[in-house]
């Protein structure tokens, strides 16, 4: 392994798995002046970049009727914890579609859990 593969190594975090469709809540750390504080940023994961210390995931949410999108590094420090929601059955690697829709268009479907009883 070179120096900055073992470099990196070190710096990977221990996060939940992550799919497209999940709804997830993104506790960051915002520091303003000499504050830090903690800021939620919650939506539906539409894409995922691998690539070991440098991944990244993509979070949408419509706030105001304006929908916004916001790309994490996976391993960064500065995301505390990251807090997995509701699960959407979907069929896509990249949810990209859901940018042009609209309201209950935008919906996706809950993934069906299977019930106790039947086997």
């Amino acid at each position: 392994m070179s120096v900055m593969e073992t470099i990196e190594q070190e710096q990977l975090r221990e996060r939940p798995d992550l799919r497209p469709g999940l709804t997830v809540r993104v506790h960051v750390r915002i520091r303003e002046g000499g504050k830090e504080r903690i800021q939620v940023f919650e939506g539906v994961v539409i894409s995922i970049r691998r690539g070991g210390p440098r991944a990244t995931f993509t979070v949408r949410k419509v706030s105001f009727g304006q929908g916004v999108e916001r790309i994490f590094p996976l391993h960064s420090p500065s995301i505390d914890k990251i807090e997995i929601g509701r699960a959407a059955r979907v069929r896509r690697a990249k949810l990209y579609f859901l940018r042009g829709l609209r309201g209950r268009a935008a919906r996706l479907r809950e993934r069906r859990r299977p019930s106790e009883g039947s086997k």
